[in-house]
């Protein structure tokens, strides 16, 4: 009996996941993950449109008059027009045939050529021999519990909350793989705090399943803003990772008209180029060595030096920094190598944008908060104007904050950090945030905290040859952070492939000059 009670007091989200988990069988998680995302979207737009036909139906007020099968009706609210082979109660009442697969990737067609925005964002993967008919009834029949009944913005909240349970299950479930597509929601919880995108564009060029745009909207909302006054742009180079990104932020109902996918990735075709942002939130993928570099050497984004061809992380920086406005800000992940590195020039750029007087915070992130992988992190915070009257004058120091101690094990192998939802004392994200807004804030209330954080000045960072390690600041001896191996090997491993890849290039030069001067002779 205490188990069900303990069942029955469990989270909608985390009922739903158990059930639907029981049901994959064979089914691989990373092929699972469209098959349940898709129907619990299909579950939202259906939800959405009824509650509209509904009053167009019943004509009254503004309604008088309306045709609820007029597409036009829908296009003015923003509401997806759902032709009446798709919609959830056709689906539900068809979800014991064996054919239910069949018909759900038809209704997945059909809503896509009545909404252009949703061209070829939607799977069509129900029909497929490993998914039992019987399985994908019962699930159907699962979702069609969710917010039944519920207006609109509550359906969209449920349904909004399950989808972003859900991504970050089956990031867990896929392990590495996972981490591709989800930034932990910890992660983004923080940078969103620390960054504040209360209005404005929002960029993120490497956006993934869009988590980062999502916690903005939340963020605007929880602080009473208005969710128009932010503006979304982004790019993702895995059309299965756009895909997951385009419904993720359907289902909250933002514009995702300007997230953009192609295979080409941000450095080789840039797909807002003249675009000029308030606000960039990103986590760039760690130590990318097949960045395209060699074919970058001379790109105008590379204002304060090249980056190296083995490791993108400097070139991602500088990517950022090109998008922003005079007066924009930036947050990001990066390994945590970024900020003592020396090859490639590396630290020749990091030099250059200290002494440019863009780098404002540097956090030091606990162990094995990511997916996919556990080369230790840190966030970085920049801003193009640190003498802006918007907050005060910071130009001669950078904050460090080292919260390496900081966030609980949820597993064995993955941490997070507290957000005070289960005790309000405890809350990691809000202790950072607030140390960087006292800090930065014309009236905050910041001082020096031993081994935590520490306002430095710009010459104590010339003085100590511009390591930005957090560790060096904050007061407390720090061989950790001096040397890690898993760090130093993948930098090493970098250095080595682009050494190699000259060599041939060079091997290759001499063996062509050498048969010409066969040939000649």
């Amino acid at each position: 009996m205490a188990k069900k009670n303990k069942e029955k007091d469990e989270p909608l989200e985390k009922q739903l996941w158990k059930s639907a988990d029981k049901l994959r069988k064979n089914i691989d998680a990373a092929e699972y993950k469209h098959v349940m995302l898709g129907l619990i979207f299909l579950k939202y737009i259906s939800d959405a449109f009824e509650e509209l036909y509904t009053k167009l139906k019943n004509g009254e007020g503004e309604y008088a008059g309306a045709d609820p099968e007029d597409k036009d009706e829908y296009k003015a609210e923003n509401v997806f027009f759902v032709p009446q082979d798709a919609r959830w109660n056709f689906l539900q009442s068809k979800a014991k045939q064996p054919t239910i697969g069949k018909t759900v990737d038809e209704a997945m067609d059909a809503i896509e050529k009545e909404n252009p925005s949703l061209k070829g964002v939607l799977p069509k993967v129900y029909a497929r021999q490993n998914l039992d008919p019987t399985s994908l009834g019962k699930i159907i029949d699962l979702i069609g519990n969710i917010a039944l009944g519920d207006a609109k913005s509550r359906s969209a909240d449920v349904l909004g909350h399950v989808f972003e349970y859900f991504l970050g299950e089956f990031a867990l479930a896929e392990g590495k793989k996972g981490g591709q597509f989800y930034t932990p929601r910890s992660v983004v919880e923080l940078l969103v705090e620390m960054l504040e995108p209360y209005k404005g564009r929002v960029l993120d060029p490497c956006c993934g399943s869009g988590g980062m745009f999502v916690q903005s909207e939340k963020f605007v909302e929880d602080h009473q803003g208005k969710i128009n006054d932010i503006s979304i742009y982004g790019q993702e180079s895995n059309q299965t990772t756009w895909r997951l990104a385009k419904m993720n932020l359907a289902i909250r109902g933002l514009d995702s008209s300007q997230v953009k996918w192609n295979n080409e990735g941000s450095f080789l075709n840039d797909a807002h180029k003249d675009v000029k942002v308030d606000y960039i939130i990103a986590n760039p993928p760690f130590n990318v060595s097949d960045w395209s570099g060699d074919l970058l050497r001379k790109d105008g984004r590379w204002k304060y030096g090249t980056p190296p061809t083995g490791n993108a992380n400097y070139a991602w920086i500088q990517h950022f920094l090109y998008h922003l406005a005079p007066s924009g800000q930036a947050g990001f992940v990066l390994a945590k190598g970024a900020v003592t590195s020396k090859s490639g020039g590396e630290d020749e750029i990091r030099k250059a944008l200290v002494d440019d007087g863009l780098i404002d915070c540097i956090v030091n992130l606990p162990s094995k908060l990511f997916l996919n992988t556990q080369i230790p992190a840190s966030l970085w915070f920049m801003s193009r104007n640190r003498t802006n009257g918007k907050y005060r004058d910071r130009s001669k120091e950078i904050l460090f904050i080292d919260a390496r101690n900081m966030g609980h094990l949820i597993n064995r192998r993955t941490r997070e950090l507290s957000n005070g939802s289960k005790d309000p004392k405890d809350n990691d994200i809000k202790t950072i945030s607030d140390t960087y807004h006292n800090w930065r804030n014309p009236d905050g209330n910041y001082e020096d905290i031993k081994g935590f954080c520490n306002a430095t000045p710009i010459e104590k960072v010339k003085e100590l040859d511009y390591v930005l390690t957090p560790g060096r600041y904050v007061g407390l001896a720090d061989e950790e952070d001096d040397f890690d191996f898993s760090e130093r090997f993948t930098s090493l491993k970098a250095e080595f492939e682009a050494q190699l890849k000259e060599e041939n290039r060079l091997n290759g030069l001499i063996s062509t000059n050498l048969k010409k001067i066969k040939i000649n002779g």
